[in-house]
């Protein structure tokens, strides 16, 4: 069972790496996976996750307070907003842009009713 929960961590820290570089894929939450993965797997990496310079203060935050940082807020409003003016520029069909609106809507209410880190 470690080796499933060693390759989801894994899975989850190369799409959160995907994640800081492409606007679709969000990355805390697959760091927040990661480390949940890796907690039942691989103490060493789990340690390494949280130390991590860049990752482990959103992810402490996160597990402290349920905390996110204001700049990542504003970070992630900014990659939603592109992510929704590309579909209405490739002129995708108005239900799935309704169901987008929706979706992200509804991300970016959860994301701005977390406290600040």
């Amino acid at each position: 069972m470690r080796a499933i929960w060693l390759l989801c961590g894994l899975v989850c820290v190369a799409f959160a790496l995907i994640g800081v570089v492409l606007p679709l894929l969000p990355t805390v939450p697959f760091l927040l996976l990661a480390a949940f993965c890796f907690a039942r797997s691989s103490e060493k990496l789990h340690d390494w996750l949280l130390s991590h310079k860049v990752f482990g203060p959103m992810i402490q935050d996160w597990n402290r307070n349920g905390a996110i940082k204001p700049s990542a807020k504003r970070a992630a409003t900014l990659s939603i907003a592109a992510v929704f003016a590309i579909s209405v520029a490739l002129d995708v069909k108005t239900i799935v842009l309704v169901i987008q609106a929706m979706v992200l809507s509804a991300v970016l209410f959860f994301l701005w009713t977390r406290p600040n880190a």
